[in-house]
């Protein structure tokens, strides 16, 4: 029972922070040691990426019909302009990088230090993007080009370091390229797809053989509660970024990197 409250607990941040700029990843790290679960042992081990396949559900779900006019329009200048060209432009630097370095990542920096000090600087990249980059034009994630679409793609690299978001170095990057605020974020929201169903599959195979039915169960469990509390995000979010900017994210990023970092020297 105790391990189905942590599952469930652990899925709602999962849901809730997955598409904001604050670091879905940062937070389950601190989590976890307040909830005294073990992220070397199963289903642990496996939770935050499998469970992140829920939340990708979500955006499919949410963006569903938009998504799937704009992957079967075929744009003027070919198949390099179509939509699925870009997330997969996109796509390849965060493998090329990820994918080798993935096992030193998760052993050097995912640590509470680490977190804080993403947390803090993620928030000083938001401000200075939004304040040189920020602008009202409209459009949709399908007018991106496969050039803005290779650079998002580079930004994205910045979330190896646990603490600084995918959400966010993809919107910020989108803005740095050119986009609108609701285009950068709808386009992030599309990135997420390929990049966290491929961690979570990848993950999935690595440690299948340490999972069985409780452990299922628990995946499960986790998997479709981030379903529903991403699908309460999602909207809301959309709605907010076509107003207002990040500087309320940022704002909460530093105040909980400052926290973190209190507490840690504390109990050092």
């Amino acid at each position: 029972m105790l391990d189905l409250l942590r599952a469930v607990v652990l899925g709602i941040i999962e849901g809730l922070t997955e598409f904001l700029p604050v670091s879905s990843t940062g937070h389950m790290i601190l989590a976890m040691p307040a909830l005294k679960i073990d992220p070397e042992k199963a289903p642990w081990s496996t939770f935050l990426y499998f469970i992140q396949i829920g939340a990708v559900l979500a955006i499919i779900i949410y963006f569903w019909k938009r998504l799937w006019r704009q992957l079967l329009r075929l744009r003027v200048g070919g198949f390099k302009n179509h939509l699925l060209t870009k997330l997969v432009v996109a796509s390849i630097p965060a493998a090329a990088v990820g994918l080798p370095f993935n096992s030193w990542i998760e052993d050097h920096l995912e640590k509470p230090p680490f977190v804080a000090l993403a947390l803090i600087l993620g928030a000083g990249v938001m401000e200075w993007v939004e304040r040189r980059y920020w602008r009202k034009e409209e459009g949709d994630a399908s007018g991106v080009t496969l050039r803005q679409a290779f650079l998002i793609g580079v930004a994205q690299c910045f979330s190896i370091f646990r603490g600084m978001s995918r959400a966010m170095s993809t919107i910020m990057g989108g803005l740095v390229v050119g986009l609108s605020p609701p285009v950068a974020a709808e386009f992030s929201f599309y990135l997420a797809i390929p990049t966290l169903l491929g961690a979570g599959l990848l993950k999935l195979v690595k440690h299948r053989n340490e999972l069985h039915s409780e452990e299922a169960v628990l995946l499960g469990v986790g998997f479709m509660t981030a379903f529903v509390c991403a699908m309460l995000v999602v909207h809301p979010f959309m709605q907010f970024v076509k107003r207002r900017r990040l500087r309320p994210f940022a704002i909460y990023r530093v105040l909980l990197g400052a926290a973190v970092l209190a507490w840690w020297s504390q109990s050092r």
